[in-house]
């Protein structure tokens, strides 16, 4: 049997919508399960569970597919967007899939991302408990002190509680910018970017190099291609192994 989650999780790993709005659907009466009507929030579901959302079915479809995408700037990792921009979906309309973005990279940010129709990858890739790793590549403005690297390594207090530690390593150094990897295994909004603002430095380009031993070389902005199954046991398996020993990853910059 499979780890229950929360249902306005589920509904929004589906690509229905964002959790917030998924809570406030259950919260109006608008939202089945198993043929059930369910009006608590917090309400634990398998991950194959029928639910129906407004009198339309939202369900888990047998072919499981995930595709490694180079996601653009200016791109929105959702299904859809209420101010009409472009979403990661829009580049997969020749895919006849049910697809949604795992876990999200901001407007600003390009890089690796994951899109699936796969709630386990999913639920596993996105669980904070399984501390997989995310390279990103940040251009920052200025020179970067020694001292707030080391900060950045040890964990930084933002308004919504300390990081945890971070993997941090200098890759060139210009007269007016520096390049610097930075890994992490959270997914707190903005993460990386606000943990560089907290020593008032600014970034001017922020690219996901990685996620674990998932790369885009090869792949131009925009383009995709689909992960093998043994790419998506690894990565599956990687995050189970995490989960059960509890200890974070190492990172070797390639």
């Amino acid at each position: 049997m499979s780890e229950k989650i929360r249902l306005q999780k589920l509904i929004s790993m589906r690509g229905f919508c964002s959790r917030r709005k998924a809570e406030e659907l259950i919260s109006s009466s608008k939202v089945k399960v198993n043929g059930e009507l369910i009006i608590k929030k917090g309400y634990l579901v398998e991950e194959d569970a029928k639910i129906e959302i407004e009198g339309f079915e939202n369900n888990v479809e047998t072919d499981k597919v995930t595709f490694l995408f180079n996601k653009p700037l200016g791109v929105v990792s959702s299904v859809k967007d209420d101010r009409g921009r472009k979403t990661v979906i829009d580049f997969f309309k020749n895919e006849n899939y049910r697809l949604y973005p795992v876990g999200r990279l901001d407007y600003n940010t390009s890089g690796v991302l994951l899109v699936s129709n796969d709630g386990e990858l999913t639920n596993l890739v996105t669980h904070p408990s399984t501390h997989l790793n995310k390279c990103y590549l940040a251009t920052v403005e200025g020179k970067v002190k020694e001292k707030d690297l080391q900060a950045l390594r040890n964990g930084v207090l933002l308004e919504d509680g300390m990081t945890q530690k971070a993997i941090v390593e200098v890759f060139k150094e210009k007269p007016y910018e520096t390049l610097i990897f930075i890994t992490i295994h959270e997914g707190r909004n903005r993460q990386v970017r606000r943990m560089f603002e907290h020593f008032s430095y600014h970034i001017k380009n922020l690219n996901r190099e990685s996620i674990a031993f998932l790369n885009v070389k090869g792949l131009k902005r925009g383009e995709y291609r689909k992960l093998t199954q043994n790419e998506v046991d690894k990565i599956k398996l990687i995050c189970r192994e995490n989960k059960k020993s509890n200890v974070i990853p190492t990172y070797k910059k390639k």
